[in-house]
């Protein structure tokens, strides 16, 4: 195995592997080889660069012949997902989710967590770049080690891998804010359910999955855009085909999905509108109801507490009389409020 200088390994955030006929022939080699790797006929080689330096970065970037404007984008923030055509390479940036527990400290804070890994693909390889805390490149190891026979077709199988595992992530993602809306509905009609609970968790979803959505939507046009790119060259783009159409196919779905949990979730708000709506008259038809009740004793009390003679004045009839009107209406009022369901 060669090694230089800059020999680097996973631990320093330089993962360097090389294949041959399907088989992993060698790992670990310096980032100064990485072209002479690249330049034999049967190979095929990934390079991984996690939080690089600028001058490291700038350096692969010189020895690749890649595009200074893609080497900014694979830096930057908030790019958005794309796929790129450069004259040597295509240039690709996606984004991986996952989502965390709600913190209970800050219920309305997203706890949809999304990173970034943008990658170079090369003729022979592929070279991918993400942050320090950023994108998990063990799934997707895990994916070309459990299908080493596709890593034949060449550079096209990687970059299935990288965007197959990227996808599963996010199909991972929405089923789980779909159970969220699931629980959500189920509390919506629990009347011993907290109407600020209700509303901070919607505000939360909908803010999480405006977030996935920025993320799911655009990788239709990445796949498809990784598709057009595979040039005649590859003698086993065929090979690959169905691979791509299932991974489009998978996008599709994902996108769907997450519209379709848009929907549900504003649906779910507008409901919690109106059933705070009928609450509220509900409350109001009751306290009605005995505000009239209420008024009875007001208006017999205030009657025989005139300053004048009335019949029973100064009388325990006068007493019994009176006592006897605001009871009966009372029930009366009562009967009829609540046959109305108003109390």
């Amino acid at each position: 195995m060669t090694r230089g200088t800059e020999t680097r390994g996973a631990d320093d955030g330089v993962t360097t592997k090389l294949w041959r006929g399907g088989e992993l022939v060698e790992e670990g080699f310096a980032l100064t080889d990485v072209s002479e790797r690249l330049a034999a006929e049967d190979a095929l080689v990934w390079v991984d660069l996690c939080d690089p330096d600028h001058e490291r970065l700038q350096r692969l970037a010189r020895e690749l012949s890649l595009d200074t404007h893609a080497v900014e984008d694979a830096v930057l923030a908030h790019e958005r997902p794309k796929a790129t055509l450069h004259a040597t390479h295509t240039f690709l940036t996606v984004y991986g989710t996952n989502l965390r527990d709600p913190d209970p400290e800050e219920p309305r804070r997203s706890s949809l967590e999304v990173h970034r890994v943008s990658a170079f693909v090369l003729p022979r390889g592929i070279v991918t770049v993400r942050g320090p805390a950023g994108f998990d490149m063990e799934p997707v190891q895990q994916r070309w080690q459990d299908d080493p026979e596709l890593l034949r077709y060449g550079v096209g199988a990687l970059v299935h891998g990288l965007l197959d595992v990227v996808v599963d992530g996010h199909f991972e993602t929405i089923q789980q804010l779909d159970q969220l809306i699931e629980g959500l509905e189920d509390v919506l009609f629990d009347d011993r359910a907290s109407s600020r609970e209700v509303q901070t968790r919607t505000y939360r979803i909908r803010k999480e999955l405006v977030e996935l959505r920025r993320a799911v939507l655009p990788m239709r046009e990445v796949v498809n855009a990784v598709l057009r790119h595979r040039t005649e060259a590859n003698h086993h783009a065929s090979e690959l085909d169905g691979y791509f159409t299932d991974l489009y196919d998978h996008v599709l779905r994902a996108a769907e999905w997450t519209e379709s949990l848009r929907d549900m979730v504003t649906t779910v708000f507008e409901t919690n509108l109106s059933l705070q709506d009928a609450r509220l008259n509900t409350v109001m038809k009751k306290l009605t109801g005995w505000a009239a009740i209420i008024a009875v004793p007001t208006a017999i009390t205030g009657w025989f507490g005139m300053n004048v003679p009335y019949p029973g004045f100064g009388k325990v009839s006068g007493f019994v009389a009176s006592l006897g009107v605001i009871v009966g209406l009372g029930l009366v009022l009562y009967t009829v409020f609540r046959r109305k369901d108003w109390i």
